[in-house]
């Protein structure tokens, strides 16, 4: 190795000041410059997204209510990961394409369901004018999306003598069954408590 790299280089020391007035800070960049030490405010644009995500939320929520009684329908989105913090602009974003995304399918489910309900709706005026034409047929009320167990059922006036004769007609049913409660058909003294099987006489020990 030359003996000149192992030298030591005598570096003369700085021993004067700045002068006054003069700053050890760079000058700011000019405009339309952008730096690593000049941050974006994004506060604006975090405010927007958030109105955003607000509306579409409360859109989705009244989609959600219009839907019932209906089912299979999927209203849920996928929340960004990490647990509770502030959410960057990134998957704010990605919350507001998700809303957008589940509140495009919605709207398409529930447009088919419509179809669907005001074909049923149909039939049952045509069932209604023509029983024969539509023997045995049965819509309920699942079939045109409203709450309840009312259905219409094409079937023959008096079975099997109707049937033979043709007299057919649609009977409506009158609603749900009513429930039966556990104590349905028991003995009316068999649960009775002590306190309501007394004397009505004060007097008189009970049994």
């Amino acid at each position: 190795m030359p003996q000149e790299l192992l030298e030591r280089i005598e570096m003369q020391e700085v021993t004067s000041l700045p002068s006054e007035g003069s700053s050890l800070v760079p000058p700011a960049p000019p405009e339309g410059l952008g730096t690593a030490l000049f941050e974006r405010d994004d506060r604006s644009a975090r405010t927007d997204l958030r109105r955003q995500i607000a509306a579409m939320e409360s859109e989705l929520g009244e989609l959600f209510a219009s839907a019932f009684p209906r089912t299979g329908l999927e209203f849920k989105v996928p929340a960004p990961g990490g647990g509770p913090r502030i959410l960057s602009m990134n998957e704010l974003e990605r919350v507001r394409d998700s809303l957008a995304t589940r509140i495009c399918e919605v709207k398409t489910h529930l447009d088919e369901y419509g179809r669907a309900e005001e074909a049923s709706r149909e039939m049952i005026e045509r069932m209604a004018q023509d029983p024969a034409g539509h023997k045995w047929l049965r819509v309920s009320n699942e079939h045109i999306g409203e709450p309840g167990c009312r259905h219409w059922h094409s079937r023959p006036r008096w079975g099997i003598l109707g049937m033979a004769m043709g007299w057919w007609r649609v009977k409506v049913s009158s609603g749900c069954p009513l429930a039966e409660g556990p104590a349905f058909g028991r003995s009316r003294n068999r649960d009775v408590p002590p306190a309501f099987g007394r004397s009505r006489n004060k007097d008189v020990p009970p049994a």
